[in-house]
């Protein structure tokens, strides 16, 4: 496994290992929205990552899709996402927040009954955790262009509050069927004008925001995630390769920290293979995520296909992931039933393989 333990630079940053950490919505944070203990510990717990890439985390108030997620949009979940931030840099390791918009997944119920806004007046077609139980999605709100300004401000104010809050990057979320994932793909976005129609005007607010977010940081403590193969959350696009590589080609001229690609899709709605065209046209660090075994993993590394790993339910049960790797040891087994769950129970009382 020499490759997955091999150094890499992102942009102005060097990190020690391959064996990332993709972002995993846990539901932690409570109605208030704001990190809290559990949640320190549990990415103190697992700062032998190469790089922690948060959990999707509000950039703005009033667009929550999962209930109890964190938010970057307060005074008081910048103070507790620094507590998060600085014990796992006393753990010696690297985390990025990734920040978001949860456009048409989110619910009335979840932001005092405010509709969700979308590029087009299009329902997801399926159901979602409130606290009155599972309920359907609702049709979104289709945004005017002249509001989509004041979304990009807000992803610049949170990469300006996740900086303060001691992140060492930022992650922009532009996959699974969230605001910008559906201005980028043609089954969300039918609108017509400067936002919708060609791959060029679909992709304008996904590079607007990664445009203002580096005047903050530097677009080299930038990446960005994305998700061409996923029907999660209803969605699809016609021509996905295509898409992967006019957006591997734009992305050159940002010269991010990161791309970091889900390549396949849970529900094979969608099949291919994203990877290669994008390697092929991408120059910067290309980080694959979706069913890596770490074998794989540590192979296509060496062959160059991708430069690293971000590893979801195997870091969500393994805290000492990288130690289990390299020692050949057994892993633990995920349980799907507290994913999603309040309290330590299936978050932070995983087995290491040395208790500390």
């Amino acid at each position: 496994m020499a490759s997955l333990f091999t150094p890499l630079a992102l942009g102005s940053l060097t990190v020690h290992n391959r064996i990332f950490m993709a972002p995993l919505t846990r539901c932690r944070a409570g109605e208030t929205h704001i990190p809290n203990d559990l949640m320190v510990e549990y990415y103190k717990q697992r700062a032998s990552a190469g790089l922690i890439i948060a959990e999707a985390t509000m950039a703005m108030e009033g667009h929550s899709a999962f209930w109890k997620e964190p938010g970057i949009y307060s005074a008081e979940q910048i103070t507790a996402w620094k507590r998060v931030a600085t014990a796992v840099h006393a753990a010696g390791g690297r985390i990025f927040l990734q920040i978001w918009h949860g456009g048409r997944a989110c619910h009335p119920l979840l932001n005092h009954g405010a509709q969700p806004v979308a590029p087009s007046a299009i329902a997801i077609a399926d159901e979602v955790r409130t606290p009155q139980g599972k309920q359907p999605y609702v049709v979104p709100r289709e945004l005017h262009d002249d509001e989509l300004p004041g979304i990009v401000a807000g992803f610049k104010q949170a990469a300006q509050n996740a900086k303060n809050a001691g992140f060492d990057g930022i992650e922009i979320h532009g996959a699974n069927g969230y605001l910008l994932d559906e201005f980028l793909r043609d089954g969300a976005n039918k609108r017509s004008g400067p936002y919708g129609g060609s791959v060029e005007n679909r992709a304008r607010l996904t590079l607007e925001v990664l445009e203002a977010v580096s005047t903050v940081w530097g677009s080299d403590r930038v990446g960005l995630r994305i998700s061409p193969l996923s029907s999660y959350n209803n969605m699809i696009d016609s021509d996905p390769i295509g898409l992967s590589i006019w957006l591997a080609n734009q992305l050159n001229d940002f010269r991010l920290a990161y791309l970091h690609v889900l390549r396949g899709d849970v529900y094979q709605q969608q099949n291919g293979d994203v990877m290669t065209p994008i390697r092929k046209y991408y120059r910067g660090v290309l980080i694959g995520n979706f069913e890596y075994a770490p074998d794989k993993a540590d192979h296509d590394i060496a062959d160059g296909k991708i430069d690293a790993v971000a590893f979801g339910r195997l870091f969500l049960a393994n805290p000492d992931l990288p130690a289990r790797i390299r020692s050949g040891a057994a892993f633990n087994e995920p349980d799907p039933a507290t994913f999603y769950t309040d309290g330590a129970e299936g978050y932070t009382d995983y087995s290491a393989l040395h208790a500390s």
